[in-house]
């Protein structure tokens, strides 16, 4: 399992934590995704072999979201 944490700027409320939170936590090989809005960040475990980290960064920006 992977862990890593991503600098994600664009996050203001609640309901940036449930977007990103929802649709990164749907992905396959995601096991947890936490957002801190105070520090702007995304901590992310996964699975390298099932989910590339490339994906969840597109997730997150697809979003909206600017992924540093």
């Amino acid at each position: 399992m992977e862990k890593i944490t991503l600098n994600v700027q664009g996050m203001s409320c609640g309901h940036c934590v449930k977007t990103i939170e929802g649709s990164v936590g749907e992905l396959k090989g995601v096991s947890k995704v936490k957002v801190n809005l105070e520090d702007s960040k995304v901590d992310v475990e996964y699975n390298a072999s099932e989910v590339s980290l490339n994906t969840i960064k597109e997730t997150i920006d697809d979003q909206g979201y600017d992924v540093e």
